[in-house]
């Protein structure tokens, strides 16, 4: 079974205020992943980096934690998920925001679980996993 870390996960980790290793260590066998587009979310953090020890730092914590993570792209079958859930979240005024959208359709398509600390917009995807991460959350 794979399991897709979402941003706000990894963003939390890097903060220090999510547990990504203890995570990880709960989940023994499973595999990691992260989309295409998670991926560009972290890179833009780093580019929006002002200062470059802040830059540096975020640039090293990419490479020790998530740079080595399967990352899954976006193709056909992705878009075909993608317009689905687009289509039920907007008849049910349940939209959630174009990322999520994205990342939900990686998900979907893959049979992968979410690891999202955005609970409150991912679960109005009918059909998505959501992995329990809150206990793994740091104040």
């Amino acid at each position: 079974m794979g399991e897709i870390l979402d941003s706000s996960v990894l963003i939390a980790a890097e903060r220090g205020r999510f547990d990504l290793q203890r995570y990880f260590s709960s989940r023994a066998g499973e595999e990691f992943f992260i989309s295409a587009v998670t991926w560009s979310e972290l890179l833009h953090g780093l580019e929006r980096a002002r200062e470059a020890r802040i830059k540096e730092r975020r640039r090293r914590w990419i490479e020790e934690n998530v740079a080595n993570l399967g990352m899954l792209s976006f193709g056909r079958s992705e878009a075909e998920q993608h317009a689905r859930i687009w289509a039920d979240v907007e008849s049910r005024g349940m939209m959630i925001g174009p990322h999520d959208l994205l990342i939900a359709a990686t998900a979907l398509s893959s049979n992968y679980s979410l690891a999202t600390l955005n609970q409150k917009e991912f679960v109005r995807v009918t059909g998505l996993k959501l992995a329990d991460v809150a206990r793994f959350k740091r104040s």
